[in-house]
C-alpha cells in the first residue's frame, strides 16, 4: 500500500479553502486546469499547490477571462510539481495584457456614451446608436453599434467620437 503525500487534500478540504462546489472541481479536472490523483481508497487527493490554480481561476472568471484562456494559460504551468515565481509572473504578464486592452475597450466605450448623452444627440434624427427598421438585425445578435467592433465616425456637432 503506497503513502500518501503530506499536502494532499480531501475534496471536502478543497471546497472548504477555496468556497468552490465539489462539481466545479470535478469540472475544472475534466477540463485539465487542475488535477487530483486516488487513493488505494478511490478518493481523490488534491496537491495543496492546486488552492493557487483554483484561485486564479476564480480571480480570472471575476476579471471576465474564460475558462478557455485559463486552460491555455495553464498549459504553460506545471501541473505535478509546485509553479516557480517566474511561471506565475509569465502568466500574470499574459493577464495583464488581455486587461489593458479589456480597460481600453471600456474607457473609450465610456467616453462614447457619456459624449454621446451629453451634447444631446440622443435625438431621433440625429442619434448614432439609432436602429431604424432594425436594419443591424442582418450584421448579426448582439449590440452592433457598441463595444470593440462598432464603426466610429465623428459627430459633426462636436469633436467626441460617437458611435455610427
Amino acid at each position: 500500500m503506497s503513502k500518501e503525500p503530506d499536502d494532499a487534500l480531501a475534496i471536502g478540504d478543497v471546497v472548504r479553502r477555496t468556497g468552490v462546489a465539489a462539481s466545479a472541481l470535478h469540472y475544472y479536472e475534466q477540463m485539465g486546469l487542475i488535477a487530483a490523483h486516488r487513493t488505494s481508497g478511490n478518493q481523490r487527493r488534491y496537491a495543496r499547490h492546486m488552492i493557487r490554480r483554483i484561485s486564479l481561476i476564480l480571480v480570472a472568471k471575476r476579471l471576465g477571462i474564460g475558462l478557455a484562456d485559463v486552460r491555455e494559460v495553464f498549459a504553460t504551468l506545471p501541473m505535478e510539481t509546485v509553479p516557480t515565481g517566474r511561471d506565475w509572473q509569465r502568466v500574470s504578464r499574459r493577464w495583464r495584457t488581455q486587461l489593458e486592452e479589456r480597460k481600453r475597450e471600456i474607457e473609450q466605450l465610456e467616453r462614447e456614451l457619456t459624449g454621446c448623452i451629453g451634447c444631446g444627440c440622443l435625438s431621433m434624427t440625429v442619434c448614432g446608436l439609432l436602429n431604424p427598421e432594425d436594419e443591424l438585425s442582418a450584421q448579426g445578435p448582439g449590440p452592433r453599434r457598441l463595444g470593440p467592433s462598432a464603426d466610429r465616425r465623428v459627430h459633426p456637432r462636436h469633436e467626441l467620437t460617437v458611435l455610427q
